[in-house]
Formats: C-alpha cells, structure tokens, sequence
C-alpha cells in the first residue's frame, strides 16, 4: 500500500495548493485544520481522522479513493483518455434508462439524547452539571461524537461568534488551555467564555470586545465544566 503522506502531497502540489491553503479550504469545509497539521500528514508523522481524509479528497478531485491510494486497481485505469469518455457516456445511458437505477435504502437515523442546560444559573457551588436545569433531548450525527452536553447561551458577549440563545456543544473536561472557549463557573455565575492564562493572571475574555474581561481573584475558585466544541446550526468539530 502507498503511503498516504506522499500522495496527499503528490496531489495537493498537483491541484496547486499550498500547505496553509489546504489547511484553509478543509476549515471552510467545517473541519477545523492548521498547515502545520497537513505537514504532519504529509511527512507520515501522523494521519488525517476519517472526516479530514474525505475533506482531503473532496478538496483534491479525489475520484477513486482505493486506485489513488493503490488500494485495488480499478478496471477503467487500464484505459487511455478516450476509452474512459466512452466509459463515462456508457455509464450515462444506463443511469438515463432507468432500468440499472440503484434501489434506495431505508437507513435508520443514529440519535442519542443528551442534556441541555441554561446558561444563566447558579454555578459559583461547582455543582452546574448536577443541578437539575437541564432538559432532556434527541440529537443526531449533527453533534459532535465528543460533546456531553449542550447549553444554550445567553446575551451578546461571544459574538459574533455565539449568538444569543444559541446552543453549544461541550465535552466535559475539568482543565482548558489558554485560548480555548469553555463553559465556567465563577462568582455565582455560569460563562461561555475564552480562557486567558498569563503570568499576569486568569481571564475569561469575550468575543464582544464591547465586554471588559473577567479577572479571576487570587484565591478564588473558578470552575471548569468542559470545552465547547460545537454549536448548533454549524457543526464544528475540535481539531485533533
């Protein structure tokens, strides 16, 4: 079998792309990718997950995955340019007739339920995810494998980014890193917010730059109830 890294870059070079531009077309896509990721790809130090694989393909003209990759040869590459036309005008009559149209399939929709909070409640005890201001509800692949629970935000604070009354979708996680938008808890009072950590101190940063930051007081406890990884209306997947 080939290795992946070396075709990933054989083609991206043939489509005319660099490195950050990939990485750029695959966030459009809705798959959250940094150049330096593709690097890695590319050099074989790691691997794309299965979403970013097909991202790859879709942005590259990828036609025939298992022939690409030298997985199993498909019979139309044994033909030159004209014999694959008269292929792909053969394959036109026969979906034209109606006659070889593939049957559809009844597939049964994956959902799973999951909690949604409200976002403007008490959350200064650190108790949040155990209070009982959570509904009940159904969600599909529409929301990240990874998301624990859903929260509908309020307010104007993480525009334009997330909007009032939105839903986000969170991974339970009790540490962030700097940068990273999470769901907190501090001073009786539950945030949707950006996670600043200097050696000046603690901040939870809106997006809004209308809002002053949140300093987090020395000695005073701030809760972490997860990291958001998504939102409702734009399925937004964590980068790996």
């Amino acid at each position: 079998m080939i290795q992946i890294g070396k075709k990933l870059s054989e083609l991206r070079i043939a489509k005319g792309l660099s490195q950050p531009e990939l990485a750029e077309k695959l966030t459009a896509l809705g798959i959250p990718t940094k150049g330096q990721k593709v690097s890695k790809w590319e050099t074989d130090y790691s691997v794309p997950n299965a979403y970013q694989f097909l991202g790859v393909c879709n942005i590259l003209d990828v036609r025939d995955v298992l022939e690409i990759f030298e997985i199993k040869e498909n019979p139309i590459s044994q033909l030159d340019k004209i014999g694959r036309q008269k292929a792909d005008e053969y394959i036109d009559l026969l979906i034209l007739s109606g006659r070889y149209k593939k049957k559809a399939t009844n597939v049964i929709p994956f959902t799973r339920q999951i909690k949604l909070f409200d976002i403007p409640v008490s959350a200064g005890t650190g108790q949040f995810l155990d209070s009982d201001t959570y509904e009940i509800i159904d969600v599909g692949n529409e929301v990240p494998e990874n998301a624990d629970f859903g929260l509908r935000i309020s307010g104007n604070s993480m525009e334009p980014e997330y909007i009032d009354g939105q839903i986000v979708w969170v991974h339970q996680q009790d540490v962030l890193n700097d940068g990273e938008i999470g769901i907190f808890g501090y001073d009786n009072s539950a945030y949707c917010k950006k996670l600043s950590l200097t050696t000046a101190g603690t901040k939870l940063i809106s997006l809004n730059s209308a809002y002053s930051p949140i300093e987090i007081q020395k000695n005073s406890v701030l809760h972490v109830f997860g990291k958001v990884v998504g939102k409702k209306g734009a399925y937004k997947l964590a980068e790996i």
